[in-house]
């Protein structure tokens, strides 16, 4: 029972670092156009993470993604100290790339971990004619990792070039003044998918610990204080703020106006509300970068500095594979 609760808080200290790491990704543009100050940005997305459990409890029903996260792995490799060196190996690589200011995806880093420690655990991708991992699961999720980025990119491109062009006669200050106030609702949207998005895929993990523990028959028999724990510790860590990654977001890879801000924010919003309708865990970071370079490129492909983003790419293709070679050795040192 101790070790089944180290990994619970386990968990919610990497859904809590998943906030601060990704909160980011929330502000980033309403703080680099200036609609909102940094304390006033992450505590707007903060609400809207925590708000996301009620949408998801009580109007849509279920949390697809965090099931989709608790069955990555088959349930007979799926043990408490599989679940705890994933956790050591995730943690690790988003205090890495927090640190040194890397918009990495804390949903990859995750996901990598878990996959990594049970491949460790079960000594091979298969054992006895049976797969260690569910492919069902894990192959639509490393599809979105470039369907993710490139539909937020698509979907930014088409927002942005229609309301240029509706507005393309409205007088600059009127209309600044009104993406400004549209901006709290698009930033409002992007935390809702946000939270949705990131919360569910630490109440999988929590969820398949206590399967694993035997505490549970079946991951969709969660009891509500796992969503609402989750919910609150990633709406916790965006209050926390996450400044390194700021930068980066709000402004090396494009410059955004608070149109482009709505328009960047609201794609990235549909995309992520699309994905967990189909219930496919993606990345956030990749989502909404993929929007804030769709909306660059409206303006000219040269306004996207493409160095930037390559690099942030380079991140992106590491993540998953660091995390699972982390989590292996932590399995191996700790339990071999």
């Amino acid at each position: 029972m101790i070790f089944l609760f180290t990994i619970i808080v386990l968990a919610l200290i990497f859904d809590y670092i998943n906030g601060f790491h990704d909160a980011a990704i929330s502000i980033a543009t309403i703080v680099s156009t200036k609609v909102l100050t940094p304390f006033q940005a992450v505590l707007w997305a903060a609400i809207f993470n925590f708000a996301a459990f009620f949408i998801f409890r009580y109007f849509i029903g279920e949390f697809k993604i965090g099931n989709a996260i608790a069955h990555f792995v088959d349930r007979d490799f799926v043990t408490l100290p599989v679940i705890f060196s994933g956790l050591i190996a995730a943690i690790s690589w988003n205090l890495l790339t927090w640190w040194l200011g890397v918009p990495s995806s804390s949903s990859h880093t995750l996901i990598g971990g878990f996959v990594g420690a049970a491949l460790a655990h079960a000594g091979g991708w298969t054992v006895h004619g049976k797969n260690v991992i569910d492919y069902s699961s894990v192959i639509p999720t490393f599809c979105f990792i470039v369907l993710a980025p490139l539909i937020g990119f698509i979907v930014a491109l088409i927002i942005t070039i229609l309301i240029v062009n509706l507005f393309r006669r409205s007088h600059p200050y009127k209309a600044e003044g009104w993406f400004r106030r549209l901006q709290l609702l698009s930033s409002a949207l992007l935390s809702l998918g946000h939270g949705g998005n990131d919360a569910q895929k630490v109440l999988g993990i929590i969820a398949a610990a206590l399967v694993a523990h035997g505490d549970l028959d079946n991951v969709r028999e969660v009891p509500t204080w796992v969503p609402i724990a989750c919910f609150s510790a990633i709406a916790l860590g965006t209050m926390s703020g996450g400044w390194r990654i700021v930068k980066t977001m709000g402004s090396r890879i494009t410059k955004v106006s608070p149109l482009e801000g709505v328009c960047a924010e609201t794609a990235g919003a549909i995309t992520l509300f699309l994905t967990q309708y189909l219930g496919i865990p993606v990345s956030t970071t990749h989502t909404i970068t993929g929007a804030i370079v769709g909306v660059g490129a409206t303006k000219r492909m040269s306004a996207v500095r493409w160095g930037v983003t390559i690099n942030l790419v380079w991140a992106w293709i590491l993540t998953i594979p660091v995390s699972a070679l982390l989590a292996a050795i932590v399995y191996w040192v700790l339990w071999r």
